[in-house]
């Protein structure tokens, strides 16, 4: 596919695991080449054959030659051996640090390595384990993220302008591609708000009164992705992904998002005519692409009377997936508090 894309186009670019629902024949044949991730009879993720195979060769040399056993391999499954989130967690460490020593998969060796731990979820919603970021992929595992759109309204739809950076040509991933204002994944032990503070500051030198002050949640985005070679490391990996998106709307000369660290190369103030330009080039991180289509929905920017796959778009901005996946600490308090 090369551009001009269209806007289904950009959805089928990230969200590009065959649907169970939409594709259930396409769906059933991936499945049979991919080994499953599990705790229990709940799938975590799915793993590629080959990462499978090294696993069990790994798991094997650990048993015989460092005296580890903590992983239960059958011929389609495998789970990490632990009674707490901690030994479950230091477990799967153990595997990832050697994979790391060994650079067995490019993708957590070298720079790829991103020593930052990501949470895993159990069924029940509650942390299962925590793990080194840039191996989550190997494992298919839900990953989380914060991504916001920071934009100035105009007298008309057609005049907004959105501050939009350009990624940084050193980034490990998708160097020198256009991204969301402020986007980063959310580590273990951070909410949704902590990140996007954090991400704020560090890469566009937000302060967090203004982001308190201005940012507002408006929802959330799913897809799963197979990875491309931009995204570092081997293709084809997989990534099934839960964003929180946010909206702020600031005047005209209120904000000036500046670099602050080496993620961003320049910001911005681009006009939206430009911005649509660019997604019809491919220029934009492909997630942050699809981040930008669901605010193009909600601020009537696409439409069913501009857009024939209004429908379509639409559904597939919000992926059910088939994941157990995190709920959220007010969630659980009131869940609590109610049953008590």
């Amino acid at each position: 596919m090369s551009p001009p894309y269209t806007y289904l186009d950009l959805v089928n670019q990230v969200d590009s695991f065959p649907n169970a629902i939409l594709h259930p024949v396409r769906h059933a044949e991936r499945l049979t080449a991919l080994k499953l991730f599990t705790s229990g009879s709940h799938t975590l993720g799915y793993m590629h054959d080959p990462i499978f195979e090294v696993l069990k060769t790994t798991a094997a040399h650990e048993r015989s030659e460092k005296g580890y056993d903590h992983w239960v391999i059958t011929a389609n499954t495998v789970s990490i051996k632990g009674e707490s989130v901690e030994e479950r967690s230091r477990n799967i460490k153990k595997t990832l640090d050697h994979w790391r020593e060994m650079k067995t998969f490019e993708v957590c060796s070298g720079k790829g390595w991103r020593n930052e731990l990501y949470p895993v979820y159990s069924p029940n919603g509650e942390l299962f384990l925590e793990m080194e970021r840039s191996a989550a992929c190997l494992f298919g595992v839900v990953q989380y993220g914060v991504h916001m759109t920071v934009y100035v309204p105009g007298a008309t739809t057609d005049d907004m302008r959105i501050w939009t950076p350009t990624r940084h040509a050193t980034k490990s991933t998708y160097p020198g591609m256009l991204d969301n204002t402020v986007a980063g994944g959310i580590s273990s032990g951070m909410t949704a708000w902590d990140t996007l503070v954090k991400e704020g500051h560090e890469e566009a030198y937000l302060e967090e009164s203004l982001i308190n002050e201005k940012a507002k949640c408006v929802g959330s985005v799913s897809y799963f992705y197979e990875r491309d070679a931009n995204a570092g490391g081997e293709s084809g990996l997989l990534q099934p992904e839960v964003q929180y998106v946010y909206d702020m709307a600031v005047g005209e000369n209120e904000v000036v998002p500046k670099p602050n660290d080496m993620e961003v190369e320049n910001f911005v103030l681009m006009p939206l005519a430009e911005v649509k330009k660019n997604l019809e080039e491919g220029k934009f991180k492909p997630n942050c692409a699809f981040v930008l289509i669901d605010f193009f929905v909600r601020h009537n920017i696409i439409t069913p009377e501009t857009e024939a796959d209004y429908i379509e778009i639409c559904s597939r901005l919000h992926r059910a997936l088939e994941f157990p996946l995190c709920r959220s600490p007010a969630a659980k308090k009131h869940v609590h508090a109610h049953h008590v």
